[in-house]
């Protein structure tokens, strides 16, 4: 447990001196994503708060709430910066960006967090 605490503690240290953040890259023909200020289909647990809006191929966007104590924003339509505190909710909130397109082995599409990166599998040939 020694070393599970210690790390606890060094991960709110520099949470709190110099923050922690994620960038996710939108790999695929037409995924973007927007940061907005309301939402259609989701309400807001709290006041003022946004929402990722996510077009990664579904027939409908895919609109999710920024947690409290996240700062997300998007420098590219292809990139989402996730800024925060602690690093179990961004690196959480990350993740369930991730989920809704999960990086593919055949053609490397989908949602890349922090320079993940994949081997791509060859066709299977009869």
């Amino acid at each position: 447990m020694w070393g599970t605490t210690r790390a606890y503690l060094a991960n709110h240290i520099l949470g709190v001196s110099e923050g922690h953040t994620a960038i996710l890259r939108l790999v695929g023909v037409g995924y973007r994503a927007t940061v907005e200020n309301t939402a259609s289909t989701v309400e807001s647990e709290f006041p003022g708060q946004q929402f990722v809006n996510l077009k990664v191929g579904y027939s409908h966007p895919i609109e999710l709430p920024i947690p409290n104590g996240v700062k997300a924003s998007t420098p590219q339509p292809t990139r989402i910066l996730l800024e925060g505190v602690e690093k179990e909710v961004v690196m959480q909130f990350a993740a369930k960006i991730r989920k809704w397109r999960v990086p593919e082995p055949y053609k490397g599409k989908g949602i890349f967090v922090n320079g993940e990166t994949i081997r791509l599998k060859s066709k299977k040939i009869k």
